[in-house]
């Protein structure tokens, strides 16, 4: 709701949250977002399993297939071989 009230130019009253002259320090800013990280981690930990989880952890080590296809085609040996 304060945001529309500051949208549309309604009454301010000092409940919306931070104005731009109050001080903003960074350490807390920073620690806000630690914490917040760290109960996202949390949760994660909770919503899956121990199987889940080391899939996850170990997903960048997983072994990939080498990429098929490239730049030349089955036909380009005909294509040059007409052309010359």
């Amino acid at each position: 709701m304060g945001f529309l009230r500051r949208l549309f130019g309604g009454g301010s009253s000092d409940s919306d949250g931070p104005t731009k002259t109050d001080p903003v320090d960074p350490v807390d800013i920073d620690a806000d977002e630690r914490a917040r990280d760290l109960e996202l981690a949390r949760g994660e930990q909770d919503r899956l399993d121990e199987l889940r989880q080391r899939q996850l952890r170990y997903a960048d080590y997983s072994w990939q297939p080498p990429r098929q296809g490239g730049e030349r085609r089955a036909d380009d040996d005909e294509k040059s071989a007409d052309r010359g």
